[in-house]
């Protein structure tokens, strides 16, 4: 697992309100959660973006085009009150099925754990990313999230975060 590249990518259920902004809580020794609500437009279209574009995830997978210990997929997993998005590493592409493992620690999924090795179906997919040279490619929910952090919590996250996202 590669936790450490993920430090500050945990994204956590979509809440059923009509604020757009995040709600993060922090957790010791483990990564951020960060809350949006299910209708957080920004938030829904990075996610279209993500599984309109998972062919180039594929091409990148199959021809071992990315950086080493960079390759992952979020998936979301049915709660109590919606969804949790989280994090899987380690995946492989068979034909027409995913597998990975978890990568983050689950906060209201109870059915998965972390370390878990699980089987990925593109429908619940709702992210995917790599590096490339040093730089993010995908990464689509990533992005909105650090759009929206403070200038210096941006810093903080840059300097955490294994790979340069261009602006």
């Amino acid at each position: 697992m590669n936790n450490h590249l993920f430090a500050f990518l945990l994204i956590i259920g979509f809440l059923s309100c009509n604020n757009v902004n995040m709600d993060k809580t922090e957790r010791n020794g483990e990564p951020n959660i960060y809350r949006t609500a299910d209708s957080d437009q920004k938030m829904n279209d990075a996610i279209k973006t993500a599984q309109s574009t998972l062919d180039q995830f594929d091409k990148a997978l199959w021809n071992k085009d990315y950086d080493s210990g960079t390759v992952a997929l979020k998936i979301k997993f049915p709660t109590k009150t919606g969804f949790e998005h989280i994090w899987a590493t380690e995946i492989i592409l068979d034909s027409d099925n995913y597998y990975g493992v978890i990568d983050n620690l689950p906060d209201n999924a109870k059915d998965i754990k972390l370390g878990e090795k699980i089987k990925i179906h593109n429908e619940d997919i709702s992210d995917w990313m790599f590096g490339r040279n040093g730089k993010l490619v995908g990464g689509f929910t990533i992005r909105v999230i650090r759009d929206r952090l403070t200038g210096q919590e941006k810093k903080d996250f840059d300097k955490d975060f294994k790979l340069k996202i261009d602006e």
